[in-house]
């Protein structure tokens, strides 16, 4: 192989490497005492959150605006992926008073 076309390939294979895509992230988002922790969340489209119930009564993790709606039994945890982007308002339907936001970036 001639070395100009040597030095193209190992160019054009560290730039493949420089722009691969980033991997998607977890969250975790726990419900316990009555409260959603963290409350407010910054994620992005195709992270995963993970839903804990550490209470000894079911939860749910439901959008205002219908994007999600997650039932959490007692002591059990849930995942959902991300699709889209926005800020989502949601709250608990047994109990309303646990509220939280989560913020969705492309």
């Amino acid at each position: 192989m001639m070395p100009e076309r040597q030095a193209s390939i190992a160019i054009a294979l560290v730039l493949a490497a420089m722009v691969a895509p980033a991997r998607a992230a977890t969250i975790e988002i726990t419900m316990e005492n009555l409260e959603i922790s963290p409350a407010d969340v910054s994620a992005k489209v195709g992270d995963t959150i993970n839903w804990i119930n550490k209470d000894v009564f079911a939860h749910t993790a439901t959008a205002k605006n219908g994007d999600f709606d997650v039932t959490l039994p007692p002591k059990k945890s849930a995942t959902s992926v991300l699709k889209k982007a926005g800020v989502i308002d949601y709250y608990c339907r047994y109990h309303p008073n646990m509220k939280a936001t989560l913020k969705v970036e492309p």
